[in-house]
């Protein structure tokens, strides 16, 4: 599975009909579809769909057509999300009616080449679970794990400095935790 960590956009245009396709991290998604909203008023469609992961792992997709046909706009863009594997992520098309009705084949095939259009763009990041670890060390050994977790690129979550020691939270993939098993 992948993912996206930052917005991109692509225009297409489908007998007259502009198409702005952005795919953007779910955690910007609900603000990107209100920047757009008022950014776009005369906009005939906004039209999105997204994959993401929640906190038992497992998929919830959902996606709206914004008054195109039904299953004519958002479902062929989550389609195509899922047909990339990609999660955490959100597409979302706008679209400025160019006076050609498309029909609803033609919508289909419009709003699955501007998802694949803006797709074909996108540098993704491969998804790797990763679980949450905490550990607490004396104050003396800070800087020794500082150095570790800024040499290995880790980012910790948290530290609660204690009266005698610190407690971290980092999230770890499972090879990052046989690492730093080994490290301790």
């Amino acid at each position: 599975m992948i993912f996206i960590d930052y917005t991109i956009l692509q225009k297409i245009e489908v007998k007259k009909s502009i198409f702005i396709s952005y795919l953007t991290p779910i955690s910007e998604f609900k603000t990107l579809l209100k920047t757009l909203k008022k950014e776009h008023p005369k906009a005939s469609h906004i039209i999105w769909a997204y994959r993401k992961l929640n906190h038992l792992e497992q998929i919830e997709e959902n996606s709206s057509d914004d008054g195109e046909p039904k299953g004519c706009a958002g479902t062929p863009s989550l389609n195509i999300l899922r047909g990339a594997k990609i999660i955490n992520s959100a597409l979302l098309t706008i679209r400025y009616f160019g006076g050609t009705k498309l029909g609803t084949g033609g919508m289909v095939r419009a709003y699955g080449a501007a998802a694949k259009e803006v797709i074909s763009y996108a540098k993704f990041q491969t998804y790797i679970k990763k679980l949450p670890i905490s550990f607490e060390i004396p104050y003396t050994l800070v800087n020794k794990y500082e150095h570790y977790f800024n040499k290995k690129g880790i980012c910790y979550k948290n530290r609660e400095f204690k009266s005698t020691s610190v407690l971290w939270r980092v999230d770890l993939s499972l090879k990052e935790i046989e690492e730093f098993e080994k490290f301790k």
